[in-house]
């Protein structure tokens, strides 16, 4: 868990030093970059690499997205949701063609990296989509990079721990009992109330010598 702190320290000060040393255009998206880079070298799924190249491609597919609302569809809904089916589609495709290897999560990181950045920026002024998308690309990658750097390390940290998580929990689920202990009994320790056994009666005197003496009586002989 220690390593999780240093790690979450170490983008918040990267986050906050992009945002004092660099222009409005980068300061208004360090938090969205630097939170899904940040989400995307912690989760251990794939070694970084792909984790990465998956981003790229969701990124490169919604700029896409953008481009193609840009240049051919209609500023409307319907123009939109054209745009969006494609740019599904694509990371659809590609974590199809790989078999996984680039995962689909990383890449609808990607989407919604560049998404979340330049929709405002692009339904302020379509006609500028070429400098307005080249900035804000810019801007949206040094801070979504600097997140994945600074955690990137960590995903195999937190995968061991979920392992050892899962390997000390219960199969059910619940929580471990407390082991209970139980006071050992002392050795020659007096028996509790119940526990002897029943005491032999005692055996009825004879009948035909009930009434006689518990001795014979003394019969002197008369010398000879």
């Amino acid at each position: 868990m220690r390593r999780h702190i240093l790690a979450g320290l170490a983008l918040a000060v990267l986050a906050a030093a992009i945002v004092l040393f660099s222009g409005p255009d980068l300061q208004g998206v360090t938090l969205l970059g630097a939170a899904l880079g940040g989400a995307l070298g912690l989760v251990p799924d794939r070694s970084p690499g792909a984790r990465a190249g998956a981003f790229a491609v969701g990124f490169l597919a919604a700029w896409l997205g953008y481009a193609l609302r840009a240049a051919a569809l209609p500023d409307s809904a319907a123009g939109r949701a054209v745009a969006v089916l494609v740019v599904l589609a694509i990371c659809l495709a590609v974590a199809g063609a790989t078999r996984g290897r680039l995962p689909l999560w990383a890449a609808l990181l990607g989407t919604a990296a560049m998404a979340g950045a330049y929709e405002a920026t692009y339904a302020a002024d379509p006609s500028a989509f070429v400098a307005s998308s080249a900035a804000t690309a810019t801007s949206i990658l040094l801070a979504a990079g600097a997140g994945f750097v600074a955690t990137s390390l960590l995903g195999v940290v937190v995968e061991q721990d979920r392992a050892q998580e899962r390997a000390d929990a219960p199969a059910d689920g619940s929580s471990p009992a407390p082991a209970v202990t139980t006071a050992a009994e002392p050795v020659g320790g007096y028996e509790a109330a119940g526990t002897h056994a029943p005491a032999r009666p005692y055996a009825s005197p004879d009948p035909a010598r009930r009434g006689a003496p518990a001795t014979r009586p003394f019969d002197p002989q008369p010398e000879a």
